[in-house]
């Protein structure tokens, strides 16, 4: 069983939530990071229900607040239909993902986790020109 410290950083580095998520094996891959992620936070917020999820990506009906998104009305979430906007948010590099500093671009890429690694999520921000 490995057990990895997930980050969701800024660009700067500067990291605005983290938690810890263990796996199975010690090797997995990228697809796997993303799915166990999604599950363990969708299920946390279906467990207490609160105004807010902070999670990977926006769910539908829900509006983004600098403290996560704003549920308009509480409702459980299908993890399932989070991870399928989490893994269209990676194909469409509206996040980077990186293991330790190591960026990984392939959902199929097999990777090893360590007991000390750290996987980063970073949200790519979309820049308006005017």
């Amino acid at each position: 069983m490995a057990t990895v410290t997930i980050a969701d950083e800024t660009a700067t580095g500067t990291t605005l939530h983290e938690f810890s998520l263990a796996f199975l094996n010690e090797r997995v891959t990228v697809r796997e990071v993303i799915r166990a992620r999604v599950y363990q936070e969708v299920s946390e917020y279906n467990a207490r229900q609160s105004d807010y999820f902070r999670g990977l990506v926006q769910p539908e009906g829900a509006e983004q607040t600098a403290g996560g998104y704003r549920m308009r009305k509480q409702r459980k979430i299908d993890w399932e239909e989070q991870y399928k906007r989490a893994l269209k948010g990676f194909r469409a590099n509206g996040f980077l993902i990186l293991l330790d500093d190591r960026q990984l671009d392939d959902l199929d890429e097999e990777i090893e986790l360590r007991y000390d690694a750290k996987v980063s999520f970073l949200r790519l921000v979309t820049l308006v020109r005017g």
